[in-house]
């Protein structure tokens, strides 16, 4: 009977112990717990961020803001890439600057670039017919006149091109479908830059010829990043506008700003939006904070940008090589 109580005695000890040490331990646990932790989102944890630097004193942080007050909103459902710089200040800013992008018609930029080099390569002008094409190409966006002069530059003279401007991340689609090359905003502003200072890649009577193209762009495809623009500025600029089979948007516009004072540029790309319409708002709310915030001026929204309604087919630009 001694032994039977020693032993529950001794039972009873043990279970004592244990209650002890999980009570310790879960003392430790809720000790080491924030008792009001805060979550933390996604978006700030991982994704990409809105990167500004400016010799002005307070402009990176506001357009920094701005950027990011357009691109986090709720009602921006699809991905956004924008670059701007400006030399006067010594601004540059990106955002998902180097995601792709499906070109549409954003790539006849560069199309134009590399004809306007394989010229310089030869030592010779423009033929008549090299500039009617181009003309059309770039102000009225014609899909058959970009073939003709993508056919003829071919791929390895395209990405030549590529190489010597710098632009190392876009890539041609192999399969003569130009629309579908692969952009990114980074590469964009690149090409801006390329036509707006002297460089070895372009002549200064390439680039303007380059420029004056882009600021003849008809009324009805001059939205966009001109969006919001000083009236002092001259306008170059050029959209791409592309719905692919699963029903989403490739809406992309790139300008440079030239004149009275003014030398910067600006490229959106954005995909999968829901409509043309909503891949065009997001790009000309980001263009009117930052033309804004770069003149130190009230942002514009009054301004009429083009002479008719958006278009709600898409550019056309979805055109393979050996088609035509």
């Amino acid at each position: 009977m001694l032994n039977r109580i020693r032993i529950r005695a001794r039972g009873l000890q043990r279970a004592s112990a244990a209650t002890a040490l999980a009570a310790a331990m879960t003392s430790t646990l809720v000790a080491a717990t924030p008792a009001s932790a805060a979550p933390v989102s996604t978006k700030d944890q991982a994704g990409p961020q809105v990167v500004c630097t400016s010799a002005k004193p307070g402009l990176a942080d506001q357009l920094t803001h701005d950027i990011r007050t357009v691109v986090t909103s709720p009602e921006v459902t699809g991905s956004t890439s924008i670059a701007l710089y400006d030399r006067v200040t010594r601004t540059s800013c990106t955002y998902d600057a180097d995601r792709q992008h499906d070109s549409a018609s954003a790539v006849k930029v560069i199309v134009l670039g590399a004809l306007l080099r394989q010229t310089q390569d030869e030592h010779r002008a423009l033929t008549d017919t090299e500039r009617t094409l181009t003309t059309k190409m770039i102000t009225e966006s014609d899909n058959d006149a970009t073939t003709t002069l993508w056919k003829q530059l071919g791929l390895d003279r395209i990405r030549e091109f590529l190489r010597l401007a710098d632009m190392q991340r876009t890539v041609p689609d192999p399969d003569g479908y130009w629309g579908l090359t692969q952009i990114n905003a980074t590469d964009q502003l690149t090409l801006m830059k390329l036509f707006t200072a002297s460089n070895p890649v372009l002549v200064d009577d390439s680039r303007t010829y380059a420029l004056d193209l882009m600021n003849k762009v008809i009324p009805s495809q001059r939205w966009g990043v001109p969006a919001g623009a000083p009236s002092g500025a001259t306008v170059h600029v050029k959209n791409g506008w592309l719905q692919r089979t699963g029903g989403g948007w490739r809406v992309h516009s790139v300008g440079a700003f030239t004149g009275q004072g003014h030398d910067y540029g600006i490229a959106v790309l954005t995909s999968d939006h829901a409509s043309m319409q909503a891949g065009v708002d997001v790009i000309e709310n980001l263009a009117r904070k930052v033309h804004a915030d770069l003149n130190g001026t009230q942002v514009i929204t009054s301004q009429k940008l083009r002479s008719r309604t958006l278009p709600t087919v898409s550019d056309g630009s979805l055109v393979p090589e050996n088609a035509r």
